[in-house]
């Protein structure tokens, strides 16, 4: 009966080692993705495809038109990461590569290929770690608020309610809730890898690429309300669209891209991230010493002049259900959306 027990009692302590152990293995797959341990993306542009039963999968762009990644995977037989958030999370760059190379070449693939006019777009993003916002980062937007220029960043947060597509209907809160509502063009940066208390100089390679977002506001919830409210103004159902796509970092250079905002065809803002304050390298570099941005993570740069809150009180004619807001980022695309 001893013996028996001892036994017992050793067979339960191994299985324990071992659950143990692949515990720790697989937690260190985990942390070795979540650090970016993979390499980061190139010469990929990417958007995303609201399929028919509700998913938002990744399509990647090529010279025969958008590759349907979910689509082609299963008519090749292979893997590779369904979406943007899979792909810098966990890796699979390669996979990726492969999938898209062997699909070109494919006659059976042919039916993976799509024509992006007829793609019904979906969230790049979903739900990332944080999404880190600037304020105040163009010398002339602070002028026009008549704010003082910041010495250091000023950073505020969106939620992933806050998240729209490309081409996405922004339902606006009744009246009684908000109604003077801005637009804001801003370069969207990617992050890649794990940036903890990096150097400027040293920033960029941490980024997997970029984006067009739009940090839509409602000026009365983060101005007039009691004490101000930043968060609440800017983090409503929908009121931060991405896209439509996300190029990789090897094919944009950040620091020179001209941006445009256009409200039902007429130009409001136009300048270039020549002007920013605080440059993507500045953000990263001050950002990462007060938390670690993961891979996933987005950050919204700031915004140019030309917003209507910056316009005289009597020349305030906030945007309306109805009226179409357009952001263009040199190499980044147009992204699109419809106020309702």
């Amino acid at each position: 009966m001893h013996s028996r027990r001892k036994l017992m009692k050793a067979g339960l302590a191994a299985a324990a080692f071992a659950a143990t152990n692949v515990s720790a293995q697989a937690a260190g797959e985990t942390t070795s993705r979540s650090n970016g341990s993979d390499e980061l993306p190139r010469k990929l542009t990417v958007l995303s495809i609201r399929q028919e039963d509700g998913r938002e999968t990744m399509g990647v762009k090529t010279t025969a038109g958008v590759l349907d990644v979910s689509a082609a995977t299963k008519l090749l037989g292979l893997t590779a990461p369904l979406t943007l958030e899979a792909l810098l999370v966990n890796g699979g760059n390669a996979e990726l590569k492969t999938l898209v190379e062997t699909a070109l070449k494919a006659p059976d693939a042919k039916a993976a290929f799509l024509d992006e006019s007829k793609i019904k777009f979906g969230r790049l993003f979903t739900k990332p770690g944080k999404i880190v916002c600037l304020g105040l980062n163009y010398r002339e937007h602070v002028e026009e608020t008549g704010q003082k220029l910041p010495s250091l960043p000023i950073l505020f947060n969106k939620y992933n309610n806050s998240l729209a597509p490309h081409l996405a209907t922004v339902q606006l809160p009744p009246r009684d809730v908000c109604y003077k509502f801005d637009y804001e063009t801003e370069l969207v940066v990617v992050m890649g890898r794990k940036a903890s208390n990096v150097r400027a100089e040293d920033a960029l390679s941490y980024v997997a690429g970029y984006a067009v977002g739009n940090d839509f506001t409602s000026r009365d919830l983060q101005l007039e309300v009691p004490g101000g409210q930043w968060m609440v103004g800017k983090t409503l159902d929908n009121f931060a669209p991405i896209g439509p796509y996300f190029v990789s970092a090897d094919q944009i250079d950040p620091n020179n891209l001209d941006l445009e905002t256009r409200v039902n065809g007429e130009v409001r803002q136009s300048s270039n991230t020549t002007k920013l304050i605080f440059n993507p390298q500045k953000i990263i570099a001050y950002a990462s010493r007060l938390f670690a941005l993961e891979p996933g993570d987005i950050i919204f740069t700031g915004t140019p002049s030309g917003v209507i809150v910056g316009y005289p009180k009597e020349k305030q004619i906030w945007l309306k259900a109805g009226d179409k807001i357009e952001s263009t980022i040199q190499g980044l695309g147009t992204l699109s959306f419809v106020l309702a």
